[in-house]
């Protein structure tokens, strides 16, 4: 079975014009197929870089003199592509998705379909997981969990009975969690708020909102003028942050303007939202949500 089937795998590498002697990141390898897809096009004075705190990924590793796989978060992209002897680089390729592989590993915690430990750690070595968040946190960061990420409405009421339950026995499985939070799993609707129950959980365990932010703001100093930056959400609270970043420079409020009502920001955006086709949805179903944005250093 492969590792990933990556999504929007021509356009995203289309959208960051390569050049053949060009420095690349792929910030997410996971299974490797857009990192496969960028050395394609890259003649042999070109270098790829990527990026995947999860230890798995390390598997994937491309035999390749062109290619260096860092195990790390792409939250420190800055200070390990310097390490590395890169300061700026011609494109960064971000596709922020949780990897097949990591739905599909039981253990791993990550999907509704399996009953397995409350992990979801996409780093192993991390101390937070699931478990700690159902069982440790209190009430109200349980509901603000459930409310930002999950964005779900029944958030106070959830919160209250994860804590009523654990108080008789601890939550450690997600059958305990789905038996816990029963009855707000309609039968018609029991998968979709399984998945943002889960969606919540998993952000917050990997804070991933705040390595996002992290990434973002260092992109326009390690890009250099002109270079790219292609990157796929798959849900509403990154896409509105890659959005608002590329419009903006900023993931709230407004750039301050000149006296003639000018701002300046470090990004334009190049074309506009692109999203799977209805075919390769069919081929790939967790291509569904994905929305790719394009970048250019100004």
């Amino acid at each position: 079975m492969d590792y990933h089937n990556p999504v929007l795998l021509k356009k995203t590498v289309e959208g960051l014009n390569i050049k053949p002697d060009g420095v690349y990141v792929d910030v997410t390898f996971g299974g490797g197929g857009h990192s496969k897809e960028i050395l394609e096009h890259l003649g042999p004075d070109g270098k790829l870089f990527a990026f995947d705190q999860d230890k798995d990924a390390l598997l994937n590793a491309i035999d390749d003199d062109r290619f260096t796989l860092i195990n790390e978060n792409f939250r420190y992209v800055k200070r390990f592509l310097r390490f590395h002897g890169a300061k700026q680089v011609d494109g960064v390729l971000a596709d922020f998705g949780v990897s097949s592989h990591q739905f599909d590993v039981a253990e791993r915690g990550f999907s509704t379909r399996f009953e397995a430990d409350l992990d979801m750690r996409m780093n192993q070595e991390d101390s937070l997981s699931a478990y700690n968040v159902i069982n440790n946190y209190d009430e109200e960061q349980i509901k603000q969990v459930l409310f930002q990420y999950g964005e779900l409405r029944q958030a106070p009421a959830m919160a209250k009975t994860i804590v009523e339950s654990r108080r008789d026995e601890e939550i450690k499985t997600s059958e305990q969690l789905k038996t816990a939070l029963k009855q707000f799993l309609n039968h018609q609707k029991e998968n979709k708020v399984l998945a943002q129950i889960y969606q919540a959980i998993r952000i917050e365990v990997n804070q991933e909102i705040e390595a996002l932010k992290a990434f973002l703001k260092q992109t326009p100093e390690i890009l250099v003028k002109g270079g790219r930056l292609s990157m796929i959400s798959y849900h509403s609270l990154e896409d509105r942050l890659v959005k608002r970043f590329i419009r903006n420079g900023l993931f709230e409020g407004e750039p301050e303007r000149d006296v003639f009502g000018y701002f300046e920001v470090p990004l334009k955006k190049v074309g506009g939202l692109i999203i799977p086709s209805r075919e390769e949805i069919k081929e790939n179903n967790r291509a569904r949500s994905a929305k790719l944005r394009i970048a250019e250093k100004l």
